[in-house]
């Protein structure tokens, strides 16, 4: 479980990911990396599938309806009275708490649009890595790719942030599905130039970088085992 802080004080809560499951550890990435920017103090809960073949979910099933969430999934988190699932969900709320958000019309546009444009490239990828058929979809994807991530790069054009010059929730979003990118395509040229920029000012924030160096910073597995491809170490 995962303690977060309230508004007034400290309040206790949780946050939950799975450790091994059907839902991809690393949607829960971009959370961990939010939290750790804002200096909140957090406690992880991990769900464990049983051993193969039938990789058993009972330490989730038995206590997600326990948790009074709206709707049971992982991730979620709770902070008090407040109790949430859907990555982006808890993204948001946790941005909001801390100012992360855009402020013009223009940026929340900006903001919007990418974020469920990095959604469906989270998404695409995700069904690859866990298809009975990647090695059959995985030219297909490999050739889509790289007008995905120029199309990303031609958003981003000069700027510092996706939406401007102010960092929000959305570069958490993008660091996040660009570096699953880098790791499964690690010489992809479409993440040179301004993305590569971009990433290298991510983690170069100070409350990154100390977060990267920790031991609670975990890179890799992506996915969990019974994907087909589950991190750069494969």
């Amino acid at each position: 479980v995962l303690g977060v802080p309230g508004c007034g004080g400290e309040v206790r809560g949780g946050f939950g990911v799975p450790k091994a499951g059907t839902v991809p550890p690393q949607m829960a990435q971009p959370i961990r990396m939010l939290l750790e920017y804002t200096d909140t103090p957090y406690q992880e809960r991990k769900y464990h599938l049983g051993p193969a073949p039938d990789h058993d979910p009972s330490e989730w099933t038995s206590e997600k309806e326990k948790l009074g969430l709206d709707f049971p999934n992982i991730p979620y988190l709770i902070d008090g009275n407040t109790k949430l699932t859907q990555s982006n969900a808890i993204v948001r709320y946790i941005a909001r708490k801390h100012n992360l958000c855009a402020e013009t019309e223009e940026e929340k546009q900006r903001e919007d649009l990418l974020e469920n444009q990095l959604m469906d490239l989270r998404m695409n990828f995700i069904r690859l890595c866990y298809s009975p058929d990647f090695e059959k979809l995985k030219p297909a994807y490999l050739e889509q790719l790289p007008k995905k991530l120029q199309e990303l790069s031609r958003f981003l054009g000069s700027r510092t942030w996706f939406v401007g010059q102010k960092l929000t929730f959305v570069d958490f979003l993008a660091y996040d599905v660009m570096d699953q990118q880098r790791m499964f395509v690690p010489e992809c040229p479409e993440l040179k130039g301004n993305l590569a920029q971009f990433m290298q000012r991510f983690e170069a924030l100070d409350k990154i970088s100390a977060y990267m160096r920790s031991e609670r910073f975990r890179k890799a597995p992506i996915f969990v085992s019974i994907a087909k491809w589950c991190s750069s170490k494969d």
